[in-house]
């Protein structure tokens, strides 16, 4: 038996309300370019709007114009999706707090995640968006997945709670280490001065 071996997300499809909320949000509040729309081939009283988060994937919604955004916190019961996070650079999360302000979007407030910054805010429908913002850049040819994977590592044999900064600056350190070679017989820290 062989896995089904994914190569990233696709896409994400949400259900909206009506098309012009949907642009709106997507569009005027997150700046994902509103990219193309077709009807929903499997409900034609819908249609689907498509959106490019930044990636080349993308955020879908579904909307009908029937529907009205409903302010309520969509559900967390177990299968229901919880929230769905999106990069942004450290420039753009450093203005994010300001930004939802003058719009009167309630949120969280920077939350702190060891690896990386965190703000959390509900879109008009009640989903949960969280902005994050990675406090490191991979070494070239590495991943951000590849260097959590090794400060994990890392941060499990020194018995630590979280991942922090020193355990990415390590992992960091590590994976070039291994990947990079040297002509120096020591690579050990020195101190020159």
């Amino acid at each position: 038996m062989q896995k089904l071996q994914s190569q990233g997300v696709h896409h994400i499809t949400l259900v909206g309300a009506g098309r012009q909320t949907s642009i709106d949000f997507w569009e005027g509040v997150l700046g994902m370019p509103f990219i193309f729309e077709q009807p929903n081939l499997d409900k034609a009283s819908e249609s689907h709007l498509y959106f490019d988060p930044g990636d080349g994937r993308l955020i879908t919604v579904f909307t009908d114009e029937s529907r009205t955004p409903v302010k309520r916190r969509t559900p967390t019961d177990t299968g229901s999706v919880h929230h769905i996070a999106f990069a942004v650079s450290r420039v753009t999360f450093l203005q994010a707090v300001a930004r939802l302000d003058e719009r009167a979007i309630k949120h969280s407030g920077v939350k702190d995640r060891g690896f990386m910054d965190s703000i959390y805010f509900e879109d008009p429908l009640g989903l949960l968006i969280e902005l994050a913002s990675y406090r490191f850049e991979p070494p070239a040819g590495f991943t951000h997945a590849d260097v959590l994977m090794q400060a994990h590592k890392i941060r499990v044999a020194r018995g630590d709670y979280n991942i922090a900064e020193v355990h990415l600056a390590d992992a960091i350190q590590a994976l070039v280490e291994r990947s990079r070679t040297t002509l120096s017989e020591d690579r050990a820290p020195k101190n020159p001065y």
